[in-house]
């Protein structure tokens, strides 16, 4: 979590930078206002980071004598393909074609939404995949 703590400082200091000098150079307030929360976000993750870096044991990649071998094992679980993605994006998008064609539309897409949730959520008890 050091690395990635590390990532996240350099993303805060950039930004602690570039916000006076935008502001100054442009004095528009709502850009400004964006680069500051943008600086805030990566304070947070980098205080996040830090934090939960000290609280665990150095991984692998954190420490300086760290092999590749360290690393080894398993790491997760990692779903096979899988439709319901799709199905969901393309719920979403006759969800969003309600306001333009008729509400009824949306009614449609939140029910089929219920099924593609549904089916994104359950896929791993049934089928081939079955837990």
């Amino acid at each position: 979590m050091k690395t990635e703590a590390k990532l996240f400082l350099f993303v805060t200091v950039f930004f602690l930078i570039v916000t006076p000098v935008y502001y100054y150079m442009s004095r528009e307030p709502a850009g400004t206002a964006v680069l500051a929360l943008s600086f805030f976000l990566g304070l947070m993750l980098t205080a996040y980071l830090a934090l939960v870096a000290k609280r665990i044991d150095a991984r692998p990649e954190d420490r300086s004598d760290g092999d590749i071998v360290d690393g080894a094992g398993t790491l997760g679980f990692f779903p096979p393909q899988s439709i319901w993605p799709f199905v969901c994006a393309v719920v979403i998008s006759i969800i969003f074609l309600g306001p333009v064609f008729g509400w009824w539309i949306s009614l449609l897409g939140f029910g089929l939404g219920i099924w593609a949730i549904s089916g994104w959520i359950y896929e791993f008890y049934r089928g081939d995949y079955a837990h």
